[in-house]
């Protein structure tokens, strides 16, 4: 089992970063939160029918309670803001390095909040992969367009927030109960605030064709329930500074796919990028080989 667990940080990088071909196929024939709050719904039917597959333990009503609420963070608000920002024109690159900020955000909230003890060595780890993840992103910063609104800009940053806020929240209170039940109830509650979001303020026009489709079976079923499961055992397992440096891969192995995909240019720079970032984030992440010394007793 522990021989498993180390392929599931690269595993999580990877799916994460597909999340961009369901949001590009996805975006022009649905608003974002109707979309949304459709995927967060399917999302939270699935784990439900796989608590019953595999005979999980039922979430108590606190369990219930503090999984919902980190979702309603780390899925409503993080990816309703992002979605919301790029709907309106916000360039994904410029959005993307604004997310590049949470692992940041995350390793100040986690010493506050977790007690959780970031050396030195950490900070510069994230200090070197947020470097990397703008070296990344540079050459597709050219041109902001009129999407760099005051509005895109404030929901790019409250989707920061909102995931930083989320994962702190789930390794607090969310961390103990079973993860498939806690899973469908973080749905359950991305899902509430999107459905208030999309019934206040869109339309809830959506042109069902080949693409939408595809769009929502890879985010239900590549994203939201292979890619959110990992991070849930990343967070039960592991420091949240560490977890979260991850998500600084993000953007690098994005680019990599874009361009083997889509043909989408990735230059030397760019290549450049990805080694710092890489690097920043095995700084991070290295374990301590140095030998605790017990506290003397009194």
């Amino acid at each position: 089992m522990h021989s498993i667990k180390r392929f599931i940080p690269a595993t999580f990088v990877v799916l994460w970063a597909t999340g961009f071909i369901g949001a590009r196929y996805a975006m022009p024939w649905a608003e974002p939160f109707t979309f949304l709050a459709v995927r967060f719904v399917l999302a939270a039917v699935l784990f439900a029918v796989l608590t019953v597959i595999l005979g999980s333990k039922r979430a108590t009503r606190e369990e219930a309670l503090h999984a919902a609420g980190a979702g309603i963070l780390m899925h409503g608000v993080y990816l309703g803001a992002v979605f919301w920002a790029i709907h309106r024109g916000m360039p994904a690159g410029l959005s993307a390095l604004i997310v590049g900020l949470q692992p940041l955000i995350t390793a100040v909230l986690a010493g506050k909040f977790l007690g959780e003890a970031i050396l030195p060595r950490h900070w510069a780890g994230l200090a070197v992969g947020l470097i990397g993840v703008v070296i990344v992103l540079w050459p597709k910063l050219g041109a902001l367009g009129g999407g760099v609104t005051a509005a895109t800009l404030t929901a790019s940053l409250i989707s920061v927030l909102g995931m930083a806020a989320g994962t702190i929240w789930q390794k607090r209170f969310a961390s103990g109960g079973n993860l498939v039940a806690a899973t469908m109830w973080q749905y359950v509650g991305g899902a509430a605030l999107m459905i208030l979001a999309a019934l206040a303020f869109e339309t809830h026009t959506v042109v069902i064709n080949g693409e939408l489709i595809f769009a929502m079976a890879w985010l239900v079923l590549v994203l939201s329930v292979g890619a959110i499961f990992l991070l849930m055992v990343m967070i039960r397992d592991g420091e949240m500074s560490k977890v979260a440096s991850l998500f600084y891969l993000v953007p690098a192995v994005t680019a990599v796919i874009a361009w083997a995909l889509f043909n989408e240019q990735l230059n030397a720079l760019q290549i450049a990028g990805m080694a710092i970032t890489t690097f920043g984030v095995a700084l991070a992440t290295a374990r301590q080989t140095k030998t605790q010394v017990e506290p003397t007793k009194a």
